[in-house]
């Protein structure tokens, strides 16, 4: 395994293995990794000839006053991680490398970043966008792998490399969870053991929205994220929610009748748990 921090080196080595027919599968990291990442290397292994895992804390992504300085890294670890899993290539870039001083161009996605994540954090999906779109020309991969976990990215990525061009496949793969349901993460590295567990409130609280959709037992998307809050509610006294939206999983756009609905659904919701803000989702077809 060999790391790369120059930009024109990883296209050098993206050029090669293209033009020897070889495939490459990339999984874009900020690092810290668990074994959800590891989860998106395994796949990138089955079906590529060549893995390669970027690790970037992207400050475009952060707003002002977010967790940008204190946001958990570990390159030695993520590095044993890498090898362990049997990447072949790690792109670990610096700022300066992937934001020259006269840097001018974002990418801007509409519609789709306006709810949810989008409409909590303005601009952050500008600067997913932009360090995606940058990522993608640089690595130059086959297959792109993402997990569900950021549902709404997941979307924004989708669109991104469809209306962008790039010559790749975007792939969606599934959340990977703690034993009692906590999705991970790696900001769960500010939570205590204790609120830890409390958190898994959150996947009981989707859970039961899921069944009560499925199930038909609530028209209403409105009850139904009532019923999630309960849920939370009864399971967690510390839980503060931010939101939970019912939508589909292609605009994002909310659904508000649920009996006639039919197509993929997407129950998100973020919440804080102390000073830590918890994402999560559950994604079915009714």
């Amino acid at each position: 395994m060999k790391v790369i921090k120059e930009i024109a080196a990883m296209q050098d080595v993206a050029d090669y293995f293209r033009c020897v027919g070889k495939k490459i599968g990339f999984v874009p990291t900020m690092g810290f990794l668990h074994k959800g990442h590891v989860s998106l290397i395994d796949k990138a292994k089955e079906e590529n000839d060549v893995v390669v895992v970027s690790i970037f804390v992207n400050p475009t992504q952060f707003l002002p006053g977010e967790d940008f300085e204190k946001y958990p890294r570990d390159f030695l670890k993520d590095y044993f991680s890498c090898e362990k899993a049997g990447v072949d290539y790690i792109f670990h870039p610096s700022v300066e490398e992937m934001y020259s001083a006269k840097s001018r161009t974002r990418v801007v996605v509409s519609e789709i970043t306006d709810s949810l994540e989008g409409k909590a954090r303005p601009d952050h999906f500008t600067g997913v966008a932009t360090v995606v779109a940058k990522l993608f020309n640089i690595v130059k991969p086959n297959i792109a792998y993402f997990g569900q976990k950021d549902a709404q990215q997941a979307v924004v990525i989708r669109q991104v490399s469809e209306d962008l061009n790039f010559d790749l496949k975007v792939s969606i793969c599934p959340t990977v969870r703690e034993e009692n349901g906590l999705a991970l993460s790696s900001r769960n590295s500010y939570l205590s053991d204790a609120e830890r567990e409390e958190a898994a409130a959150i996947y009981k609280g989707l859970c039961e929205g899921k069944k009560l959709v499925i199930n038909n037992s609530v028209s209403d998307s409105n009850a139904v994220i009532g019923k999630i809050g309960e849920t939370i509610k009864a399971n967690s006294k510390n839980i503060n929610i931010e939101y939970i939206e019912i939508t589909d999983n292609c605009d994002l756009k909310k659904i508000y009748d649920l009996s006639s609905y039919k197509g993929d659904v997407l129950i998100s919701l973020a919440a804080k748990l102390g000073d830590t803000r918890l994402i999560d989702n559950i994604l079915f077809t009714k």
